[in-house]
């Protein structure tokens, strides 16, 4: 069951999700409207997953719903790397620093749960 203590993993996906869709409004505002649908749909499902994992009914359950996570980390990467390839596309490093912690704190939290007894505690700041 959900708390309201702080979690790391769940405040840094927020902050994410919030920057990405700050950053699709500025791509779309450029007419890179296909980019920014398919960062859009990828980079706020993460924290999304994420929260979803907070209320899991079974460990099992609960790597599920990081694993899906994690997924969309991975697309939310290629779409900001094709995206600082382009020229003609406004880019904000702080993004893919943004998205590399999340993806190193959720595989530590993806190796633990799938080597711990338990559902990991949430972490608190």
């Amino acid at each position: 069951m959900r708390n309201d203590r702080s979690n790391v993993i769940v405040d840094l996906t927020f902050k994410f999700a919030i920057s990405i869709v700050k950053y699709c409004e500025e791509l779309e505002s450029k007419k890179k409207f296909v980019i920014a649908k398919q960062l859009l749909k990828s980079g706020t499902s993460i924290g999304a997953n994420i929260r979803e994992a907070q209320n899991a009914e079974s460990k099992n359950d609960f790597i599920h719903k990081f694993k899906i996570a994690a997924k969309e980390c991975d697309e939310t990467i290629y779409w900001l790397a094709i995206c600082k390839e382009i020229d003609s596309y406004p880019f904000d490093d702080n993004l893919t620093e943004q998205i590399e912690v999340i993806s190193k704190v959720m595989s530590k939290i993806l190796a633990t749960s799938k080597n711990g007894s338990k559902i990991p505690k949430p972490l608190s700041n």
